[in-house]
C-alpha cells in the first residue's frame, strides 16, 4: 500500500530531471570531512540520491532511506554508471526502524517531516548513533515563507530551531545556527532561504 509521502514523492521524481540538482547539498558536502573513513551513513529522506552517492564517492558505506521508489530507481541506476554501491531502502520513515547505536552518521537534509513523526524520528536518531557518531541536518525555517523559494508552505513542517534543539537532546551541539543563504538546488530550491544547519555528536568515545 502506498504512503501519503510516496503518492506526493513518486511523480515528482518520474521525470528524468533531478528535481533538486544531482549535485550534493552544500552545507552536507562542507561537513563531510567530519565523518571518519568507511563510516556508516543513514541518509534521511533521500530522494533521488544527490547526497548519498556524494557520500558513497568518499568511501562511506550509505543506506538511503526514501519513501519514492521512482527516486530510489535513480538512485540506484546513477550509482550503477559511477561504479558505487550505495543501499536504497524504499521505507516511509513512519515505519522505518532505525537501529539503536548503530551508524556513525545520520543525515538529514530537507528532510520535513509533520511534528509527530518528525519528533519519533529525532528521538530514533539520537538513539541510532554510535558513540562517537554524527547527526547532520538541513531544513528550511519558518522565516523561509518570506523567501518563497523551495520548501513546504505548511509551517508546521518547518524546522523552528528551539525545537529541533530540544528534539535533539542526548546530543552535544557543535554547530547549531540558523542562517540566510543563497540555496541552488535544482529548479525547486533556488534563490536566497532561511535554513537550520546543524550538526551534534553522540557523547561517547568514537567507535573504531
Amino acid at each position: 500500500m502506498s504512503s501519503q509521502a510516496a503518492l506526493f514523492w513518486n511523480p515528482r521524481f518520474a521525470g528524468e530531471q533531478y528535481a533538486y540538482g544531482s549535485a550534493p547539498n552544500d552545507f552536507l558536502k562542507a561537513q563531510a570531512s567530519r565523518l571518519a573513513a568507511g563510516s556508516r551513513v543513514l541518509s534521511l529522506g533521500e530522494g533521488e540520491g544527490r547526497n548519498a552517492i556524494h557520500l558513497a564517492s568518499l568511501g562511506h558505506d550509505v543506506t538511503a532511506v526514501d519513501a519514492a521508489h521512482t527516486g530510489l530507481i535513480k538512485l540506484l541506476q546513477r550509482a550503477a554508471r559511477e561504479s558505487l554501491t550505495v543501499t536504497a531502502t524504499l521505507a516511509d520513515l513512519a515505519d522505518y526502524a532505525i537501529p539503536p547505536a548503530h551508524w556513525h552518521a545520520i543525515v538529514s537534509i530537507f528532510c520535513h517531516l509533520p511534528p509527530a513523526l518528525r519528533r519519533t524520528v529525532l528521538r530514533d536518531c539520537v538513539r541510532g548513533l554510535a558513540p562517537g557518531g554524527l547527526f547532520i541536518l538541513e531544513g528550511y525555517t519558518p522565516r523561509q515563507l518570506a523567501f518563497g523559494t523551495g520548501g513546504p508552505k505548511d509551517v508546521s513542517l518547518l524546522l523552528e530551531p528551539d525545537a529541533i534543539r530540544a528534539e535533539l537532546d542526548g546530543l552535544e551541539l557543535l554547530h547549531f545556527a540558523e542562517v540566510q543563504r543563497e540555496v541552488v538546488e535544482g529548479s525547486l530550491h533556488t534563490g536566497m532561504a532561511a535554513v537550520l544547519q546543524v550538526v551534534a555528536r553522540k557523547p561517547g568515545p568514537t567507535a573504531a
